[in-house]
């Protein structure tokens, strides 16, 4: 499911070149400021392996022609180590925890426009877990902090109403507590970080 997410962002990035309006910075006082919108990740929750349940919310507001400042919420449901690089052991067999992890997260982000729709952004993200066994049963709490490091462009459409920001991000967290000793037993052999795409869409206002 993951390499369909990857390539319905390569086609709809290929899209977006021959026939989108790449956004321009206008100085317009009348220009459309707010936003919200949500990622196309949400592909994630037809995966019948490890499905997230996963739901994303942004809102943002332009404070000025180049930069932008956003908040999101993001909430999820995970079973494998958040470290395992895409690929052959991604969602593998025998990889998973002993239980699932559930994470509540609100996210806030500014997003710095250089050329055209060609950006940065940088996000921190708090999520608050509940570690549950294979049964089902709360077994603990924890916290992770997050930062969300994205280069990307943004395609408008339909009279710059709405966009599309197909991106390549890097997620890291730097901070980790909270976590049981049998899911810190499947963690310790990957990274904490991850490689991952920007998918975000939304509506202009």
């Amino acid at each position: 499911m993951h390499k369909k997410i990857f390539w319905v962002a390569i086609s709809l990035l290929i899209i977006g070149n021959t026939g989108a309006k790449a956004q321009q910075v206008k100085k317009d006082s009348n220009e459309r400021k707010w936003f919200i919108g949500s990622t196309l990740l949400l592909l994630g929750n037809l995966d019948n392996t490890n499905n997230p349940g996963y739901i994303q919310v942004n809102a943002g507001y332009r404070i000025t022609p180049k930069d932008v400042i956003q908040v999101r919420f993001k909430r999820s449901q995970y079973a494998w180590p958040l470290g395992i690089p895409f690929g052959p052991d991604f969602d593998g067999p025998g990889l998973n925890y002993p239980g699932s992890v559930r994470i509540l997260a609100p996210q806030i982000g500014y997003q710095r426009f250089w050329w055209k729709g060609l950006y940065t952004s940088l996000y921190v993200l708090n999520a608050f877990e509940k570690y549950m066994d294979e049964n089902k049963k709360k077994i603990g709490n924890g916290f992770t902090l997050y930062t969300d490091f994205y280069v990307g462009y943004q395609f408008q459409f339909f009279n710059d109403r709405f966009f599309f920001e197909p991106a390549i991000g890097c997620s890291y967290w730097p901070l980790r507590t909270g976590v049981p000793e049998t899911f810190k037993a499947v963690e310790k052999r990957w990274p904490n970080y991850f490689i991952q795409p920007g998918l975000d869409f939304g509506f202009k206002f």
